[in-house]
């Protein structure tokens, strides 16, 4: 695979792991109740949310170089309805949509990333397929961190930089990752410990 594509993947890639990690971040925040709550009529629960996400991501990227990324096994219309389930399984069907997209992500290589595949019988390459789904699932994330601390009851642990916080932040995590806060990769090391501290974050 040439450099250029490398770089954009690994760049896919840490990104899917960054949203991951301020969608966990999010809904840890959350009792049972306020994960189902709706924040207000037709205004959709952080729990429908996963619940499409993960119907999303697991029609999109299951068998997606040779079947189309709208499967016929898919009801996108029942992903908006309230979840009958409890939180353990709402999570798991969130989970098994997201690591479909993981596990894409992993296979894609030189001999397959100028393939062509389909959403909705319209064709993309591999590289607007994953441009479209990156888009798709951070707007996602915006409505579920939103969501979340409008029916959280108790403190809100910010998620990126807390306010008033931003020369601190800078002076202490400038030039690496850390800058990020939740937003770097899991697997990255945060230099500083004031970094890990979950009230710094938003």
């Amino acid at each position: 695979m040439n450099p250029e594509t490398n770089l954009w993947l690994d760049a896919a890639r840490q990104t899917v792991a960054s949203y991951r990690n301020m969608i966990d971040a999010s809904v840890s925040q959350l009792n049972d109740e306020e994960l189902f709550q709706r924040p207000a009529a037709e205004i959709n629960s952080v729990a429908i949310i996963l619940r499409h996400l993960g119907g999303n991501l697991r029609s999109r990227w299951t068998d997606f170089f040779t079947t189309d990324g709208e499967k016929d096994t898919r009801d996108r219309d029942t992903e908006f309805l309230d979840w009958e389930g409890d939180r353990q399984s709402l999570i798991e069907a969130f989970d098994t949509g997201w690591s479909a997209l993981v596990d894409a992500l992993v296979s894609i290589d030189h001999e397959n990333v100028h393939q062509t595949v389909l959403i909705r019988g319209e064709p993309h390459t591999v590289a607007q397929a994953v441009t479209r789904s990156l888009t798709h699932v951070s707007y996602h994330v915006g409505q579920i961190a939103i969501i979340a601390r409008m029916v959280h009851a108790e403190q809100w642990r910010w998620l990126t930089i807390a306010p008033g916080n931003s020369q601190t932040h800078n002076a202490t995590t400038w030039g690496t990752s850390a800058s990020r806060s939740i937003h770097a990769a899991a697997d990255e090391e945060t230099p500083d410990s004031s970094a890990k501290d979950p009230t710094s974050r938003q």
